[in-house]
Protein backbone atom coordinates (compact mmCIF):
# COMPACT_ATOMS: atom_id res chain seq x y z
CA UNK A 1 0.00 0.00 0.00
CA UNK A 2 1.47 3.42 -0.66
CA UNK A 3 1.81 5.93 1.81
CA UNK A 4 0.12 9.67 2.11
CA UNK A 5 2.90 11.19 1.11
CA UNK A 6 3.61 8.97 -2.32
CA UNK A 7 -0.34 9.32 -3.34
CA UNK A 8 0.52 13.26 -2.59
CA UNK A 9 3.65 13.16 -5.14
CA UNK A 10 1.86 11.30 -7.20
CA UNK A 11 -1.47 13.50 -7.76
CA UNK A 12 1.16 16.75 -9.08
CA UNK A 13 0.67 15.95 -12.19
CA UNK A 14 -2.47 15.62 -12.79
CA UNK A 15 -3.86 18.06 -10.67
CA UNK A 16 -1.18 20.86 -12.94
CA UNK A 17 -3.29 19.42 -16.15
CA UNK A 18 -6.54 19.56 -14.36
CA UNK A 19 -5.74 23.15 -13.38
CA UNK A 20 -4.96 23.96 -16.69
CA UNK A 21 -8.23 22.30 -18.14
CA UNK A 22 -10.17 24.18 -15.41
CA UNK A 23 -8.66 27.33 -17.05
CA UNK A 24 -9.14 27.17 -20.39
CA UNK A 25 -13.01 26.64 -19.53
CA UNK A 26 -13.03 29.58 -17.17
CA UNK A 27 -16.94 29.29 -15.79
CA UNK A 28 -16.24 31.37 -13.14
CA UNK A 29 -16.96 34.91 -12.19
CA UNK A 30 -19.23 37.36 -9.76
CA UNK A 31 -22.92 35.77 -9.47
CA UNK A 32 -24.99 38.40 -11.19
CA UNK A 33 -28.79 38.81 -11.91
CA UNK A 34 -30.65 40.36 -14.96
CA UNK A 35 -33.30 42.85 -14.54
CA UNK A 36 -35.48 40.66 -14.18
CA UNK A 37 -33.89 38.87 -11.62
CA UNK A 38 -32.99 35.75 -13.38
CA UNK A 39 -29.21 34.51 -14.12
CA UNK A 40 -27.04 36.78 -16.45
CA UNK A 41 -27.77 34.72 -19.26
CA UNK A 42 -24.08 34.38 -20.36
CA UNK A 43 -24.07 32.46 -16.73
CA UNK A 44 -26.89 30.25 -18.02
CA UNK A 45 -25.58 29.51 -20.84
CA UNK A 46 -22.16 28.17 -19.34
CA UNK A 47 -23.86 26.47 -16.33
CA UNK A 48 -25.83 24.72 -19.36
CA UNK A 49 -23.01 23.82 -21.38
CA UNK A 50 -20.75 22.53 -18.42
CA UNK A 51 -23.08 21.19 -15.72
CA UNK A 52 -21.00 23.67 -12.85
CA UNK A 53 -20.19 27.15 -12.53
CA UNK A 54 -18.20 29.09 -9.99
CA UNK A 55 -19.66 31.89 -8.46
CA UNK A 56 -16.66 33.95 -6.77
CA UNK A 57 -16.70 36.26 -3.62
CA UNK A 58 -20.35 35.48 -2.87
CA UNK A 59 -19.55 34.86 0.97
CA UNK A 60 -18.33 38.00 2.35
CA UNK A 61 -16.02 38.24 5.26
CA UNK A 62 -18.17 38.59 8.11
CA UNK A 63 -20.60 35.96 7.06
CA UNK A 64 -17.17 33.66 6.15
CA UNK A 65 -15.78 33.98 9.67
CA UNK A 66 -18.83 33.50 11.37
CA UNK A 67 -18.89 30.32 9.51
CA UNK A 68 -15.79 28.79 10.15
CA UNK A 69 -16.39 29.95 13.96
CA UNK A 70 -19.42 27.80 13.86
CA UNK A 71 -17.92 25.15 12.14
CA UNK A 72 -14.66 24.80 14.05
CA UNK A 73 -16.89 25.15 17.54
CA UNK A 74 -18.93 21.83 16.33
CA UNK A 75 -16.02 20.31 15.32
CA UNK A 76 -14.55 20.62 18.62
CA UNK A 77 -17.99 18.91 20.06
CA UNK A 78 -17.72 16.06 17.98
CA UNK A 79 -17.73 12.49 19.99
CA UNK A 80 -13.94 11.67 20.43
CA UNK A 81 -14.95 8.08 18.77
CA UNK A 82 -17.41 7.37 16.70
CA UNK A 83 -20.99 6.31 18.74
CA UNK A 84 -18.91 7.71 21.83
CA UNK A 85 -21.27 10.46 24.36
CA UNK A 86 -18.54 13.16 25.04
CA UNK A 87 -16.11 15.21 23.11
CA UNK A 88 -12.52 15.35 23.26
CA UNK A 89 -12.84 17.95 26.40
CA UNK A 90 -15.19 15.55 28.35
CA UNK A 91 -18.06 17.54 27.46
CA UNK A 92 -21.41 15.69 25.85
CA UNK A 93 -21.06 15.42 22.56
CA UNK A 94 -23.21 17.35 20.52
CA UNK A 95 -26.06 15.83 18.84
CA UNK A 96 -26.52 12.81 21.40
CA UNK A 97 -30.38 13.67 21.43
CA UNK A 98 -30.79 13.82 17.33
CA UNK A 99 -32.72 11.51 15.54
CA UNK A 100 -29.98 11.23 13.07
CA UNK A 101 -26.27 11.58 14.31
CA UNK A 102 -24.72 14.50 12.61
CA UNK A 103 -21.22 13.13 12.40
CA UNK A 104 -20.03 10.29 10.04
CA UNK A 105 -16.97 9.09 10.82
CA UNK A 106 -13.85 7.26 9.03
CA UNK A 107 -10.76 6.13 8.96
CA UNK A 108 -8.46 8.20 7.71
CA UNK A 109 -7.56 8.32 3.77
CA UNK A 110 -10.75 6.02 2.89
CA UNK A 111 -13.21 5.72 0.89
CA UNK A 112 -16.30 4.73 2.71
CA UNK A 113 -19.37 4.36 -0.24
CA UNK A 114 -16.81 3.64 -3.12
CA UNK A 115 -17.14 0.22 -4.69
CA UNK A 116 -20.71 -0.62 -2.16
CA UNK A 117 -24.28 -0.88 -2.35
CA UNK A 118 -24.70 2.50 -0.21
CA UNK A 119 -26.71 5.29 -1.56
CA UNK A 120 -28.27 2.78 -4.39
CA UNK A 121 -24.94 1.86 -5.38
CA UNK A 122 -24.31 4.95 -7.14
CA UNK A 123 -20.10 4.98 -6.03
CA UNK A 124 -19.65 2.36 -8.44
CA UNK A 125 -15.74 2.33 -8.03
CA UNK A 126 -13.32 3.07 -5.01
CA UNK A 127 -10.63 5.92 -5.36
CA UNK A 128 -7.13 4.47 -4.13
CA UNK A 129 -6.69 4.36 0.03
CA UNK A 130 -3.06 5.23 0.79
CA UNK A 131 -1.80 5.05 4.33
CA UNK A 132 -2.09 7.21 6.96
CA UNK A 133 0.71 8.98 8.35
CA UNK A 134 1.76 6.50 11.87
CA UNK A 135 0.38 9.44 14.45
CA UNK A 136 -2.93 9.55 12.09
CA UNK A 137 -6.06 9.26 14.34
CA UNK A 138 -8.13 6.21 14.07
CA UNK A 139 -11.64 7.90 12.83
CA UNK A 140 -12.17 10.88 11.38
CA UNK A 141 -14.97 13.22 10.64
CA UNK A 142 -15.91 12.95 7.05
CA UNK A 143 -19.23 14.58 7.02
CA UNK A 144 -21.75 16.49 9.00
CA UNK A 145 -25.31 16.64 8.58
CA UNK A 146 -28.08 18.98 9.94
CA UNK A 147 -26.42 22.12 9.62
CA UNK A 148 -29.50 24.19 9.77
CA UNK A 149 -30.16 22.72 13.07
CA UNK A 150 -26.12 22.52 14.17
CA UNK A 151 -24.78 26.21 13.67
CA UNK A 152 -26.68 29.83 13.58
CA UNK A 153 -24.40 30.60 11.02
CA UNK A 154 -25.40 27.62 8.19
CA UNK A 155 -28.88 28.39 9.00
CA UNK A 156 -28.62 31.97 8.44
CA UNK A 157 -26.13 30.75 4.92
CA UNK A 158 -29.00 28.86 3.84
CA UNK A 159 -31.75 31.84 3.93
CA UNK A 160 -29.09 33.67 1.21
CA UNK A 161 -30.88 35.57 -0.51
CA UNK A 162 -28.42 35.56 -3.67
CA UNK A 163 -28.04 31.78 -3.40
CA UNK A 164 -32.31 31.14 -3.33
CA UNK A 165 -32.41 33.77 -6.38
CA UNK A 166 -29.96 31.31 -8.14
CA UNK A 167 -32.20 28.19 -6.96
CA UNK A 168 -35.60 29.86 -8.57
CA UNK A 169 -34.00 31.05 -11.28
CA UNK A 170 -33.21 27.08 -12.58
CA UNK A 171 -36.05 25.41 -10.76
CA UNK A 172 -38.59 27.76 -10.35
CA UNK A 173 -40.04 29.89 -7.44
CA UNK A 174 -41.80 26.79 -5.99
CA UNK A 175 -38.36 25.03 -5.88
CA UNK A 176 -37.66 22.22 -2.77
CA UNK A 177 -34.82 21.70 -0.76
CA UNK A 178 -32.55 18.20 -0.74
CA UNK A 179 -30.52 18.06 2.31
CA UNK A 180 -27.89 20.02 3.60
CA UNK A 181 -24.34 19.01 4.76
CA UNK A 182 -21.03 19.60 5.31
CA UNK A 183 -17.59 17.48 3.73
CA UNK A 184 -14.76 17.77 6.35
CA UNK A 185 -11.29 17.24 4.50
CA UNK A 186 -8.65 16.84 7.11
CA UNK A 187 -5.32 18.11 5.69
CA UNK A 188 -3.49 14.66 5.13
CA UNK A 189 -6.74 12.66 6.75
CA UNK A 190 -9.71 13.14 4.35
CA UNK A 191 -11.23 11.29 2.47
CA UNK A 192 -12.35 10.25 -0.52
CA UNK A 193 -16.28 10.65 -2.59
CA UNK A 194 -15.45 8.23 -5.83
CA UNK A 195 -16.54 8.91 -8.94
CA UNK A 196 -20.34 9.20 -9.44
CA UNK A 197 -23.64 10.65 -10.27
CA UNK A 198 -25.93 12.16 -7.38
CA UNK A 199 -29.28 11.33 -9.11
CA UNK A 200 -31.13 7.77 -8.48
CA UNK A 201 -34.64 7.66 -9.50
CA UNK A 202 -35.06 9.63 -12.79
CA UNK A 203 -32.64 8.26 -15.15
CA UNK A 204 -35.66 6.08 -17.05
CA UNK A 205 -38.29 8.62 -16.62
CA UNK A 206 -40.12 9.65 -19.88
CA UNK A 207 -39.69 13.02 -18.78
CA UNK A 208 -35.69 13.06 -18.08
CA UNK A 209 -33.65 15.77 -19.28
CA UNK A 210 -30.15 17.25 -18.30
CA UNK A 211 -31.81 18.78 -15.17
CA UNK A 212 -33.94 16.92 -13.42
CA UNK A 213 -32.23 15.71 -10.13
CA UNK A 214 -31.34 19.22 -9.50
CA UNK A 215 -28.29 21.07 -8.05
CA UNK A 216 -25.83 21.28 -5.32
CA UNK A 217 -23.99 24.51 -3.98
CA UNK A 218 -20.79 24.60 -2.48
CA UNK A 219 -19.78 27.15 0.07
CA UNK A 220 -15.81 27.41 0.89
CA UNK A 221 -15.22 28.47 3.64
CA UNK A 222 -10.79 28.13 3.03
CA UNK A 223 -9.25 27.93 -0.14
CA UNK A 224 -9.04 24.71 -2.12
CA UNK A 225 -6.55 23.37 -4.11
CA UNK A 226 -6.69 21.03 -6.88
CA UNK A 227 -5.31 18.29 -4.84
CA UNK A 228 -8.14 18.88 -1.88
CA UNK A 229 -11.01 19.81 -4.84
CA UNK A 230 -14.02 18.62 -5.97
CA UNK A 231 -13.39 17.19 -9.76
CA UNK A 232 -15.76 17.41 -12.12
CA UNK A 233 -16.16 15.87 -16.12
CA UNK A 234 -17.61 18.90 -17.48
CA UNK A 235 -20.53 18.24 -19.70
CA UNK A 236 -21.68 14.73 -18.90
CA UNK A 237 -24.68 16.07 -16.94
CA UNK A 238 -26.09 14.99 -20.31
CA UNK A 239 -24.69 12.10 -20.87
CA UNK A 240 -27.45 10.29 -19.67
CA UNK A 241 -26.37 7.27 -16.82
CA UNK A 242 -22.67 6.90 -17.20
CA UNK A 243 -20.84 3.69 -16.79
CA UNK A 244 -18.59 5.13 -14.45
CA UNK A 245 -16.81 1.60 -14.37
CA UNK A 246 -16.24 1.27 -17.92
CA UNK A 247 -14.53 4.61 -17.41
CA UNK A 248 -12.04 3.58 -14.54
CA UNK A 249 -11.64 0.24 -16.96
CA UNK A 250 -10.73 1.90 -19.72
CA UNK A 251 -7.74 4.20 -17.72
CA UNK A 252 -6.23 1.22 -16.99
CA UNK A 253 -8.36 0.75 -13.75
CA UNK A 254 -6.61 4.68 -12.32
CA UNK A 255 -9.22 6.96 -11.03
CA UNK A 256 -7.56 9.48 -12.55
CA UNK A 257 -9.92 10.04 -15.12
CA UNK A 258 -8.77 12.38 -18.16
CA UNK A 259 -10.58 15.29 -18.84
CA UNK A 260 -11.50 16.06 -15.21
CA UNK A 261 -11.24 19.48 -13.86
CA UNK A 262 -10.52 20.58 -10.46
CA UNK A 263 -12.97 23.32 -8.87
CA UNK A 264 -10.37 25.68 -6.93
CA UNK A 265 -11.64 28.08 -5.37
CA UNK A 266 -10.96 31.47 -3.04
CA UNK A 267 -12.35 31.33 0.43
CA UNK A 268 -15.94 32.54 -0.23
CA UNK A 269 -16.50 31.38 -3.53
CA UNK A 270 -19.84 28.95 -4.03
CA UNK A 271 -19.93 26.46 -6.40
CA UNK A 272 -22.97 25.42 -8.18
CA UNK A 273 -23.21 21.65 -9.61
CA UNK A 274 -25.60 20.55 -11.83
CA UNK A 275 -26.62 16.30 -9.86
CA UNK A 276 -26.37 14.38 -12.89
CA UNK A 277 -22.82 15.73 -13.68
CA UNK A 278 -20.01 12.88 -12.89
CA UNK A 279 -18.56 14.24 -10.36
CA UNK A 280 -16.16 12.52 -7.42
CA UNK A 281 -12.93 14.02 -5.16
CA UNK A 282 -9.66 12.14 -3.79
CA UNK A 283 -8.11 11.61 -0.65
CA UNK A 284 -6.76 14.65 0.90
CA UNK A 285 -3.18 13.73 1.36
CA UNK A 286 -2.32 17.46 0.73
CA UNK A 287 -1.28 19.41 4.02
CA UNK A 288 -4.37 21.96 3.14
CA UNK A 289 -7.74 21.20 4.60
CA UNK A 290 -11.10 21.58 2.70
CA UNK A 291 -14.73 22.57 4.35
CA UNK A 292 -17.30 22.71 1.89
CA UNK A 293 -21.41 24.06 3.18
CA UNK A 294 -23.21 22.03 0.70
CA UNK A 295 -27.11 22.32 0.04
CA UNK A 296 -29.34 21.69 -3.01
CA UNK A 297 -32.63 22.15 -4.31
CA UNK A 298 -34.78 20.95 -6.78
CA UNK A 299 -37.68 21.54 -8.76
CA UNK A 300 -41.03 20.75 -7.71
CA UNK A 301 -42.13 18.62 -10.61
CA UNK A 302 -39.13 16.67 -10.01
CA UNK A 303 -40.20 15.36 -6.70
CA UNK A 304 -44.38 15.87 -5.74
CA UNK A 305 -45.32 12.81 -6.36
CA UNK A 306 -41.92 10.59 -6.38
CA UNK A 307 -40.77 7.36 -4.68
CA UNK A 308 -37.53 9.47 -3.71
CA UNK A 309 -34.39 6.25 -4.27
CA UNK A 310 -31.33 8.08 -2.88
CA UNK A 311 -31.38 7.39 0.79
CA UNK A 312 -29.75 4.59 3.11
CA UNK A 313 -33.02 3.07 3.32
CA UNK A 314 -34.31 2.99 -0.19
CA UNK A 315 -31.24 0.07 -0.01
CA UNK A 316 -34.19 -2.02 1.73
CA UNK A 317 -37.03 -2.78 -0.41
CA UNK A 318 -40.29 -1.25 0.49
CA UNK A 319 -38.41 1.47 2.50
CA UNK A 320 -38.34 4.45 0.35
CA UNK A 321 -40.38 7.56 1.04
CA UNK A 322 -42.95 9.35 -0.93
CA UNK A 323 -42.78 12.76 -1.34
CA UNK A 324 -46.43 14.46 -1.05
CA UNK A 325 -47.67 18.15 -0.50
CA UNK A 326 -46.79 17.74 3.34
CA UNK A 327 -43.86 16.31 3.19
CA UNK A 328 -42.44 18.64 0.45
CA UNK A 329 -43.89 21.71 3.13
CA UNK A 330 -42.38 20.10 6.17
CA UNK A 331 -39.11 20.39 4.53
CA UNK A 332 -39.84 23.29 2.89
CA UNK A 333 -40.68 25.54 6.16
CA UNK A 334 -37.07 25.06 6.83
CA UNK A 335 -36.20 27.93 3.94
CA UNK A 336 -38.78 30.34 5.42
CA UNK A 337 -37.04 29.95 8.73
CA UNK A 338 -33.77 30.35 7.48
CA UNK A 339 -34.96 33.42 5.57
CA UNK A 340 -35.97 35.09 8.44
CA UNK A 341 -33.15 34.34 11.06
CA UNK A 342 -31.07 36.05 7.97
CA UNK A 343 -33.41 38.80 8.08
CA UNK A 344 -32.84 39.12 11.70
CA UNK A 345 -28.82 39.11 11.75
CA UNK A 346 -28.64 41.09 8.10
CA UNK A 347 -31.29 43.52 8.52
CA UNK A 348 -29.63 46.08 5.82
CA UNK A 349 -29.92 42.87 3.38
CA UNK A 350 -32.55 42.63 0.62
CA UNK A 351 -35.06 39.64 2.02
CA UNK A 352 -35.86 36.79 -0.44
CA UNK A 353 -39.52 36.31 -0.86
CA UNK A 354 -40.01 32.64 -1.24
CA UNK A 355 -43.09 31.96 -3.18
CA UNK A 356 -44.84 28.88 -1.25
CA UNK A 357 -44.32 30.66 1.98
CA UNK A 358 -46.06 34.24 1.13
CA UNK A 359 -48.23 34.96 3.58
CA UNK A 360 -46.93 32.66 5.91
CA UNK A 361 -44.13 34.50 7.33
CA UNK A 362 -45.38 35.38 10.60
CA UNK A 363 -45.66 31.34 11.22
CA UNK A 364 -42.02 31.34 10.59
CA UNK A 365 -40.05 33.77 11.90
CA UNK A 366 -36.79 32.00 13.94
CA UNK A 367 -37.09 31.48 17.35
CA UNK A 368 -37.02 29.14 20.03
CA UNK A 369 -40.76 27.75 18.97
CA UNK A 370 -39.61 27.22 15.32
CA UNK A 371 -36.34 25.77 16.39
CA UNK A 372 -38.50 22.88 18.25
CA UNK A 373 -41.18 23.11 15.56
CA UNK A 374 -39.75 23.53 12.75
CA UNK A 375 -35.71 22.34 13.02
CA UNK A 376 -34.85 19.95 15.43
CA UNK A 377 -34.80 16.75 12.93
CA UNK A 378 -35.55 18.22 9.70
CA UNK A 379 -32.93 16.30 8.52
CA UNK A 380 -35.55 13.27 8.65
CA UNK A 381 -37.40 14.99 6.14
CA UNK A 382 -34.86 15.91 3.63
CA UNK A 383 -35.78 15.19 -0.11
CA UNK A 384 -33.70 12.30 -1.87
CA UNK A 385 -34.10 11.63 -5.88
Amino acid sequence: METRAEHAAKMVDYCDKGERLANGIGNRGPLRFDEDGGLASDILDAYSTHGFYIFEGVIESTELEELRIGVDDLLSRAPVRPRAEHDAAGRPAFGRDLAIDPFLFIKPLSDPWGGTTLLSGRHPTQMEQPAADADAPKYVVHLISGVCQAIPAGLRLYGHPQLLGVAAALNGADFVPYNDVIFVKQPGLGGAVSWHQDGATHWESPDWDDSIHGFNFQVQLHQTTAANALWVMPGTHKSGRINVTGLVSDNGGDERLPGAVPLVCAAGDVTIVNRQLLHGSFVNSSPNPRLSITFGFHRRSSVLGVEGKLQYKADVPGQADLYDEERIFLRSAVIATAIDARSQHFPGESRFRYVPFVGLEHDYRYNDDTYERVLRDYNTRDIFI
